[in-house]
This record gives structure tokens, sequence and C-alpha cells, in this order.
């Protein structure tokens, strides 16, 4: 029997949403193991001062599978 669980993390990347979710799992892969796939719940831009965008930002679910 396999048990999942399932965390919350936030990613930003200057570049895209792309390479903010690609960051993201990197990061999270490098101390956690087993994860499977992400969701992700939202996505938001941070401006800057002259209403350029300075952050791309997603929030998303990671699940990863317990070890036995």
């Amino acid at each position: 029997m396999s048990i999942a669980k399932v965390i919350e993390i936030t990613s930003t990347s200057p570049g895209s949403f792309e390479d903010a979710i690609r960051k993201g799992i990197a990061k999270a892969q490098k101390t956690i193991d087993n994860v499977q796939g992400a969701w992700i719940s939202e996505q938001k831009v941070v401006l800057a001062e002259d209403g350029t965008i300075k952050h791309f930002r997603v929030d998303m679910k990671l699940t990863f599978l317990l070890d036995d």
C-alpha cells in the first residue's frame, strides 16, 4: 500500500511562470524524496514601481510518496 503526502510551496522567478515552477520543484526535490507531481493552484505577478513585472510567482501543491 502506498501513502502520499501533499505540501504547499511558493516559488518565484524574474523570468516566467514556467521557470518559477521548475525552480520550485527542483528545490523541493533536494530535500523531499519521491515527488510524484505538482498542482499549480495560483499564478501571480509582483510589479515593480514602474508597473513592469518584477517576479512571476506560483503557489503549488506537491505530492510525494512516503517511505514504507
